[in-house]
This record gives structure tokens, sequence and C-alpha cells, in this order.
């Protein structure tokens, strides 16, 4: 489910909620809308509120931690792909090849990760494609272009040490490189439960449920409430754009990798 269709189910789960409290108020007897019975639910609905916030900000402090994780994350990538280009650089003429399959792949990179942005200029498979699950960060064809630079690199042949250390160390960054990329993939997953979210949309379906039971019948109790869920449902949009890193308006900076691309480029 999208960041906005969350959003709005949820902002629709309240306002229902609220009518459905609007809707039963007048069917209760006398006795459920005493003094005493109100303030019941309001101190319930005090404890509700107090759950929900905490487990809101704990949500938000999630997100965040792991959408900053990822920001991170892909800026080390890009800079193991700057230090594996000056490794290849320093081995010689016969890395080149090498050389211009990786500049290929972090320009298909960028170019399928960041859909709308404009795509890097110079000579790569402009037709790699993304995914059609947003959840889903990798992509095979780009998979396939990264393995070829490491085939390229275990053919070669050294012809003194300093070209054989530099081949060692070349073989030891396309590994990092690796490992980096497909963390990358991971962190793109999203990292909310399921169960979890269900439960606090419970929580807050019941505390409007409950606004609808004791509000006053006028405008301005109608528009507080209608506040309420439209900044709850922004609270919840935000969480889940944060939590899906690389889709929706919230996304990872392209920046380090177009910077990357600027120095394999040289």
């Amino acid at each position: 489910m999208s960041e906005i269709d969350s959003a709005l189910l949820v902002f629709l789960l309240l306002l229902g909620t609220t009518g459905v409290g609007v809707w039963v108020r007048p069917l209760l007897p006398e006795e459920h809308k005493a003094h005493e019975t109100v303030q019941l639910i309001q101190l319930v609905i005090g404890m509700l509120v107090t759950f929900a916030a905490l487990v809101l900000g704990l949500m938000t402090a999630s997100a965040k931690a792991s959408f900053d994780t990822t920001s991170n994350d892909l800026r080390t990538y890009a800079a193991d792909l700057i230090e594996f280009d000056t490794t290849l650089r320093e081995y010689g003429a016969d890395t080149s090849r090498a050389r211009d399959l990786l500049r290929q792949y972090t320009a298909a990179a960028i170019a399928s990760t960041w859909p709308g942005e404009p795509a890097p200029s110079g000579d790569y498979p402009k037709d790699v494609g993304t995914q059609d699950n947003s959840q889903k960060l990798e992509n095979v064809r780009l998979g396939d272009m990264l393995t070829a630079v490491g085939r390229e690199l275990r053919q070669l042949r050294s012809h003194d040490p300093l070209q054989q250390r530099a081949l060692e160390d070349g073989l030891l960054q396309y590994r990092r490189v690796v490992d980096a990329r497909w963390k990358i993939i991971e962190e793109a997953h999203s990292s909310i439960s399921r169960p979890f979210f269900t439960t606090l949309t419970f929580w807050l379906a019941v505390i409007f449920m409950s606004f609808g039971l004791i509000a006053p019948r006028n405008a301005l109790a109608l528009v507080t409430i209608c506040l309420g869920a439209v900044s709850i449902a922004s609270a919840v949009y935000v969480i889940v754009d944060l939590d899906t890193p690389f889709t929706g308006p919230i996304v990872v900076s392209s920046q380090p990798m177009r910077d990357a691309l600027g120095h394999l480029s040289q």
C-alpha cells in the first residue's frame, strides 16, 4: 500500500468511527449519558491518547532513523565506488574495460533508482527500467552489470608486484561494493510491522469514536475533529514515506551517486 493510500485509509477510518459515535449517542439510554459516565470515557480517552502519541512518536523516530541510515549507507556506497575506480586506475590501462563497465553501471543505477530526476548523460543502457514492486530495489540487469565488472577484474594477470597489490586491493574493494549494494537493497524494504500498525490504527479509531460520543453537535466540534483526523493521517503519511527511502516525495538524495559518477567519468 502506498503512502497516500495508507494516509487516506486512516483518515476515512477516523472520520467513519467518529460518525459511528455521533450516530450511536442518541440511541443510548439516559443513564449512559450521566456525568460520571462521561468522566470515565474522558479518562479512558486520555489513556489511549497517551499510548497512541507515544507509539506515533516512536514510529516516527524509528522511520527517521532508518531513513538516515540508508542515506549514510548510500554515501558510503558512493565512496566505495570512487575508491574502487581509483584502484583500477592505478593498476593501468588493462582495467579500462572494467572501469567503463563500472561507470555504465553507476549511471544506469542512478537512472533506474531515481526515475523522476534527470537521467545522467553519456553512453549506458537506458532501458534497465525499475522494479514494479516499490519495496524491492533489486534490479537483475544492474546486478549483472556489476558482476561483469568482477569478471573482467578476475581475468587480469599482473606483471609486477605493484600491479599484483593493486589487483588484490581491487578484488577486495569489489567485494565491499557488492556487499554495500545488497545492504542498501535490503534497507529499501519497509520495516513497519503490519500488526503493530493495525493495532495503532485500532486505538486511533476507538479514540475518535469516543470523540463522537461526547462531542457537542456543532460546526466547531466537527471542524476540530476533522483537523485532528487530518493531522493523524499526515503523521501516518510521513512515517510510511520515510520508511520507504527510495519511493514517494521524501527520498534519499541521489547526489552522492552523481558525485561518484563524476569521478568515474574522469
